[in-house]
């Protein structure tokens, strides 16, 4: 015997059969944003925090002002990765932490961090400023620093250290040329409180601040 089938349920039909469609193309959708990893962990991104608050008073005038130059760095140190050695695995190799990264590549950090310092106790002028008093009265200093190293150091899995190293240049521009007033080498090693990429950061921020005030106490003898 032949059933027919009216509108109402062929209608009726069609909408439940378009309803397991929909049903499937959700589940599918579900189960892609589950399998891509949408919401990815962002790296935490570090500086070398506010420092101190110097001295409101003008720079001494019987020091020499200073130009500073951007502070140079190699390739491997030109970005914000925050890196580290294995001293006891491969120390030839330098790792960057994935989940962590300076807020500025580390010679610009550094510069920032010595350009407030400087100005402290100096006068602190652009390069192209310091050659605009060539033929005054008073001749500025041109310092160039070369950061060489800035990474952690670990000893063993669970001790590490900060270690920076750069090499500093003082010429004077004179209507005789440039002339050599001093280079030295500074090396600053700091304990990591912890060995982790915050450990690595405290480390190294500490270790700045104290090879800024070795370089400012090795100017201070120059004049």
């Amino acid at each position: 015997m032949k059933v027919c089938t009216g509108p109402v349920e062929r209608l009726r039909r069609a909408s439940a059969a378009w309803t397991q469609v929909a049903r499937a193309a959700l589940c599918g959708l579900l189960l892609s944003s589950c399998a891509v990893p949408g919401n990815a962990v962002r790296p935490t991104v570090h500086d070398f925090g506010a420092g101190h608050v110097g001295s409101t008073q003008p720079p001494a005038a019987s020091l020499a002002p200073v130009a500073l130059a951007a502070v140079a760095a190699p390739p491997a140190l030109d970005s914000t990765a925050l890196l580290y050695r294995l001293g006891y695995a491969d120390a030839q190799q330098l790792r960057p932490y994935a989940n962590a990264r300076w807020s500025m590549a580390p010679a610009q950090l550094l510069q920032q961090r010595l350009r407030e310092r400087l100005a402290e106790q100096r006068t602190v002028l652009a390069p192209d400023q310091a050659a605009a008093l060539r033929s005054g009265p008073v001749q500025a200093w041109l310092l160039r620093v070369e950061l060489e190293e800035f990474s952690q150091w670990f000893d063993t899995p669970q001790q590490s250290r900060g270690q920076l190293r750069l090499r500093a240049t003082v010429t004077q521009d004179t209507p005789a040329g440039a002339r050599l007033l001093g280079q030295r080498s500074f090396a600053v090693q700091r304990a990591s409180p912890q060995p982790d990429a915050s450990g690595a950061v405290q480390a190294l921020t500490s270790a700045s601040d104290a090879v800024i005030d070795e370089l400012l106490r090795w100017l201070n003898e120059l004049n």
